[in-house]
């Protein structure tokens, strides 16, 4: 896991805990998750805010199989978040999943509204392996996320559905079979709930 020395306490970090915080007419820092946040409370007025860490936690999927997730905290504008993803060769990937609260909000009730949200859309599948590779499953349904593709150089993105990451590509030929059909795309904030 690649690791980033914090420009403030100097602590190697996993890079993603890291932040660019700063601004143009001022430079930037490459800040770790809790000197951000003490950073951001600072500006933001916030007496007595905590940065917390969190443990990884693993859940089981609706096929069985199981997902070890990362947690982070940080402050957002005037909202905390807190962040649940997994790790693929040191980066984030896969399940992505976040809640936003008020910046004194108790981090622990918002990690029991993040844990109940993570199980309700781990229960759910909506790919099915098949001999033609992954398709749609018979719920006819598909909830997932958009993100870049590291593998394309022309900013076209990927879907991330049940943790399954899928090239443009990819989802174009999982939705050829449905040629003729009617469809609803919707985009939500990733603290929604779908």
């Amino acid at each position: 896991m690649q690791t980033i020395i914090c420009d403030a306490c100097h602590q190697p970090t996993p890079a993603h805990d890291v932040v660019n915080y700063g601004s143009m007419e001022g430079g930037y820092r490459k800040l770790c998750g809790r000197c951000f946040n003490g950073a951001a409370a600072s500006r933001l007025g916030l007496q007595g805010f905590e940065h917390v860490v969190f443990e990884p936690v693993r859940m089981v999927d609706g096929r069985g199989a199981e997902h070890e997730f990362r947690f982070r905290s940080w402050l957002c504008g005037t909202g905390l978040a807190i962040d649940a993803f997994e790790l693929r060769d040191g980066s984030p990937a896969g399940y992505r999943f976040q809640v936003i609260g008020e910046p004194d909000d108790d981090p622990l009730e918002l990690l029991g509204k993040l844990i109940g949200k993570m199980r309700r859309a781990l229960a759910l599948t909506h790919l099915e392996d098949t001999d033609l590779g992954l398709q749609v499953n018979d719920g006819l349904v598909l909830l997932g996320t958009v993100d870049s593709d590291p593998e394309e150089d022309h900013g076209v993105p990927m879907v991330v559905v049940d943790g399954s990451e899928l090239s443009w590509d990819e989802l174009g030929r999982m939705v050829a079979t449905f040629e003729g059909w009617q469809f609803k795309l919707e985009f939500r904030d990733r603290s929604d709930e779908v």
